[in-house]
């Protein structure tokens, strides 16, 4: 009896060290709880973020416990990849965003328009996005796919048009070791466009320690119309055509 119960104990105990280790070092899932990613990233949108993908940090452990500064097996995030990193002003917080500006570039917008080293970056307008506004009536959001001088296309999408409070912009100078991040919601986005200084809490330039990882799969998707304790609803919640759908 004693030895079924102490090889019960070191299975599960094995189970939850092979658990950590995958976590830390090659995958960790992730859920998005708000709509500044959208249209990328739905509200209920559940994902695989890679965590080998930029190196490891001490966020790459579980409560940024990690024994060693900096990071180690350092890879350069490219323009256009949706990240995870943590909130630089108390570097517990999970954010996910669009990385935009590499160390050195200067970034801007310019009535909606985004310029990167003094050049406007291609925008193609697309059908409206539907979408519900903040007081759940439905609305046709303006959709456009944006394309990065090193290719890489992804859309976006504008409630307010172009007069949007953050669509003109000082210019950026993003510093050494640091990276600057927009969500593709322009118009509703917590994002480098706001600093984190002078009583503001923004976001401001992400150091490259405070990356976490890059997303890859959305591989479940409920629209939130069923709760835990709701399973006759859950197939009726679940979007299916979201399910193992790569991000762009």
């Amino acid at each position: 009896m004693k030895n079924s119960i102490w090889e019960t104990t070191k299975t599960i105990i094995y189970a939850v060290l092979i658990a950590l280790i995958i976590r830390t070092a090659a995958y960790e899932p992730f859920n998005i709880p708000s709509g500044s990613m959208i249209p990328t990233l739905l509200i209920g949108d559940y994902l695989f973020v890679s965590k080998y993908s930029y190196g490891y940090s001490r966020h790459s452990f579980p409560l940024s416990a990690g024994p060693f500064t900096g990071r180690v097996f350092s890879a350069s995030p490219q323009r256009g990849d949706v990240a995870v990193f943590k909130l630089p002003s108390d570097n517990k917080t999970d954010y996910i965003k669009r990385i935009i500006g590499l160390p050195g570039d200067r970034i801007q917008l310019k009535s909606g328009f985004l310029y990167l080293n003094d050049k406007r970056v291609k925008r193609m307008e697309l059908e409206p996005f539907p979408m519900r506004n903040e007081n759940g009536n439905f609305i046709a959001a303006k959709r456009y796919v944006e394309t990065l001088p090193n290719g890489k296309s992804y859309e976006i999408i504008e409630k307010s048009g172009n007069i949007g409070p953050l669509d003109n912009t000082p210019e950026y100078l993003v510093p050494q070791g640091h990276y600057f991040v927009l969500g593709d919601n322009r118009d509703n986005s917590l994002d480098s466009r706001i600093p984190n200084r002078h009583g503001i809490n923004g976001v401001g330039f992400i150091p490259v320690e405070n990356l976490v990882g890059r997303a890859e799969l959305i591989f479940f998707s409920t629209d939130g119309t069923a709760s835990l304790f709701e399973p006759w609803g859950w197939y009726q919640a679940a979007r299916f055509q979201r399910f193992f759908q790569g991000i762009k």
